[in-house]
This record gives structure tokens, sequence and C-alpha cells, in this order.
């Protein structure tokens, strides 16, 4: 499959598309004093978790980054159809579908041996002919969606036919890039058909017409190049795909510029929304753009404390935390643990305690860019350092066998001060997965952070039981 349009543009669209930057979480500039002195950053209050707290895009792209299988789920696949009366039709096998050669090729060269759980139901529905239809489908990251919608574009691309065919929006530069890639995979045995990608930085000269069969990008851009410069001519589209609906909506004005390009769409145009999660503002942006849908739910993982010990150990003070922490280690033998802080601030110096002890100690935080969090994850998967320490980043998406201690140097609060149970569950739900038994360890050090305790295990029904770390066999009996 060639990109020959986008090689020759990617120097332009680097320097001036959004980069990856935008995913980052800057640090605010500091304001002058009184006397105008800048203080330095460690002057200044610490920013908590709340304020950092990564949007929905990084997060997003750091599962695809991070995610090299698809979650091999076993959760319940609920399906509505549009018109309840017809059968209701799943694959087993990339075979019932009757893709053309090129096509399956691709599918088996990336490494697909079987649809998955999402891909089953999507598929036939997608694919089904004369009519393909239209579908709303919601799953958790790395169940299979982009390379659901990719295979439904490419099986209704006509490669001989010079203009964009098919039109799919992602939110972010970032994540079109993504998308891409997988086009590329799948349809690299298709040598005429090519991409193009909508991107700020991509420019072309008025008047031009794209010829390139598949077009990916951000809705503005691909607003831009549908009416304004009329580079697309939307009624010629026969898929459109909205990709991370949950993450388009939370930004500004991407909602409206999506449903703009859809009203420019022709009435037989086949319509694919998708998204990892489905509150009612997904839904309602999802009615918009998909008009008599079949819609797919994939049921979340349930997560459960059922496997997991809990426990919390009283302090008087960070150091004192950190004590309790290098007892549990001298104790016990942890393949590998994560340790949660509430700030960025808290967690470096943890770091940098803990290094001093002699661990090996791998740092994650809001300011690292998205591609540097996937290096210290993937690191750490690999065993190569065997303590993260981290803010709430990432809470969510990190499945590491090894972990079998998970530790809450700060316990999780939301920006009013009361306890943060989803979160409390996220993070200690790393430690009980794969069947297996697990730890989880609560520093509590004041009132305040008690009464949060109380209130977490009141949610929750289960009881957290006190530990003392200066007793060496009672910590050795919690591993029994």
């Amino acid at each position: 499959m060639a990109t020959d349009s986008w090689a020759l543009a990617v120097d332009e669209q680097e320097a001036a598309a959004e980069s990856l930057s935008t995913l980052q979480l800057k640090e605010e500039k500091a304001k002058p004093d009184a006397n105008g002195a800048v203080p330095k950053a460690d002057d200044n209050v610490e920013r908590t978790e709340d304020e950092e707290k990564e949007d929905r895009a990084a997060q997003s792209l750091l599962n695809k980054l991070i995610r090299s299988n698809l979650v091999d789920t076993t959760n319940q696949v609920e399906v509505l159809q549009r018109d309840p009366n017809s059968p209701l039709y799943s694959v087993k096998s990339f075979e019932e579908l009757h893709l053309k050669p090129q096509l399956l090729q691709g599918v088996y060269a990336m490494g697909f041996n079987r649809p998955s759980k999402i891909q089953e139901n999507a598929l036939p529905m997608m694919l089904a002919e004369p009519s393909p239809q239209n579908l709303i489908a919601q799953s958790q990251s790395g169940t299979g969606k982009t390379a659901a919608f990719v295979l439904a574009m490419l099986s209704r691309v006509e490669p001989g036919n010079k203009y964009p065919q098919c039109l799919c929006l992602s939110p972010t530069y970032e994540l079109a890039l993504q998308t891409g890639k997988v086009i590329e995979q799948m349809g690299k045995f298709y040598p005429e058909l090519k991409l193009a990608y909508a991107v700020r930085g991509n420019k072309l000269e008025r008047g031009q017409k794209i010829s390139e069969q598949i077009v990916i990008g951000t809705p503005g851009t691909v607003l831009d190049w549908c009416s304004k410069l009329k580079f697309i001519d939307p009624k010629k589209i026969k898929v459109f795909v909205l990709d991370e609906a949950d993450v388009m909506i939370a930004t500004q004005g991407h909602q409206d510029q999506s449903i703009r390009i859809q009203r420019m769409l022709p009435r037989d145009c086949q319509m694919l929304l998708f998204s990892a999660t489905f509150e009612d503002s997904v839904w309602k942006f999802a009615q918009k753009v998909v008009p008599d849908p079949n819609i797919i739910k994939l049921k979340r993982e349930e997560e459960t404390l059922d496997t997991i010990k809990q426990y919390y150990v009283l302090c008087n003070s960070r150091d004192e935390k950190f004590r309790a922490l290098c007892n549990i280690y001298g104790a016990i033998t942890i393949a590998q643990a994560m340790v949660f802080c509430h700030t960025r601030k808290t967690a470096g110096w943890l770091a940098a305690e803990l290094s001093k002890e002699g661990h090996q100690v791998a740092l994650l935080s809001g300011e690292m860019m998205v591609e540097q969090r996937a290096a210290v994850i993937e690191r750490f998967r690999e065993g190569k350092e065997k303590v993260l320490v981290t803010t709430n980043v990432c809470a969510r998406g990190i499945d590491v066998e090894q972990v079998s201690v998970v530790i809450n140097f700060d316990l999780p609060v939301d920006k009013d001060g009361n306890p943060d149970n989803e979160t409390y569950l996220h993070r200690i739900g790393r430690t009980g997965r794969f069947g297996k038994r697990g730890l989880a360890i609560n520093m509590v050090d004041s009132k305040h952070s008690m009464n949060i305790l109380n209130r977490i295990q009141e949610h929750f029904s289960k009881k957290i039981n006190k530990l003392d770390t200066d007793d060496l066999d009672e910590i050795e009996k919690i591993t029994n």
C-alpha cells in the first residue's frame, strides 16, 4: 500500500501539527512574586494529581502504544439490532466473511488468527451485502475495534477509483497516525491503494483534488477539506468512521465539526462509530451521527477485591511511611510492586529514596510525554525494574502479571478531598489479576486519611486490617 503524499509532506506535518506535547501535561508557569522574582518549581505548592489528570486522548494513545496483543476477554457481548426480526449472525473465522484474497492476506499478516469478541459480531453487520449496516460499538481498549473498522473500509474501497471513498475521523493527529499504521499494515497487499492524512500541517494547493481512496484526519481539517477547500467530494464517500467518540466529544469543537461533516455525506453512506466508554454524552452524540444503527456493547471487565488482601499502616510522617515501606520489603519477597502517590513531587522524592536503598525503581508521572511513559511501562513489564512509583497517570490500562503488591503511599481522594473509590479499585485491582491472590497496603498518616480509609472500607464492605510494620513476624504472616 502506498502513502506517497504523506511521505512527501511528513517533515512539514511534524513541524506544524499538534505534537505529542499537546497530549502531555504542561507545567504552569510560575508567576512573579511582589518583588518581581519568579519562584523555583520546588517553591510552588505541590500540584495535586487532580490538576495534572491526563486527558483522554493521552490515555488512549498510551493504551495503543503499550498493548502488544488484543485483550482476550470472556465478557458478554450485548447486541441490539436495528431490525429485531432479522437473523443475528456472528463469525468464528475470517474465512466466513468471504473477504478479497489480498485483504485476508493482510489480516493474517497482522497476526490475527481469529476474530475477537467484538469482531465476531460487528464484522457480519459491517460487511453485510448488498447493504452494509450502520453500527455503534462500545468496548474497552484493546478489543479489536480499530482492526474491525479498517477491515470494513478496505472491503468497500474500489482501488481503481482515484478519489476518496472512505473517511475516518480521529480526535488527534497522533491517534490518526496510529489508525493509519493499521490501515497500511492490513492494506499492504493492495499496492494501488493509497492513504491521505487530513491533519493540520499537511498543506495542499487550492483547487487540488485528492486521489487517495482513504482519508483519515482530525475533524477541523477534514471539514475544511470537504467544504472550504473542496479537496474531498463528500458525496462520493461510501464509509464514514468516527473513532474514539468519547475522546472526540471531550475536545471543544470536535463534536460540532463531526456532525457538520456527517451532514454532507450521501444517505447511503455507511456510518460507523466506536467508543471505549458509553456515558450519556457519548450516546447522545452517537445518535446524532449514526442513523438507524445496530448497537454492540462489550461489557467491561468487572474488577473485584475478592482476591486481594488489604491492610493499612499507621504512620506520623512521610519519612515514617518510607521506613514502613522499607520494612515491608525487608520482610517479604515481592516480585514487582506499584506504589501510588498523590503528587509528582512525592513520587519523585520516593523514587529517589528507594533507589538509594538499592531498589530498581521506575518513575511514571504526568509531565512525561506519552511515548516516554510507554517506554517506562514496557521496561517494567519486562522486569527490568521491580518497583513502579507513579501518580494516577497509570492507575488504568496496565496489566503486568508479576505485580504482587500495590502500595497506596497516599490514599486516592477527589478534588474535594473525599475518597475516590473508583480510583482505589483501579489501583489495587492491578494485583488480584490473572486468578492470583494480591496484596494491597495503605499508608495512613493523619486523622483525615484514617477517615478516608474508613469510608473506603464502608463503600466496598471489605475490612482493611491494621499491619504493624515494626513487627517482622507479623509482616511475614500476611503473605501466607
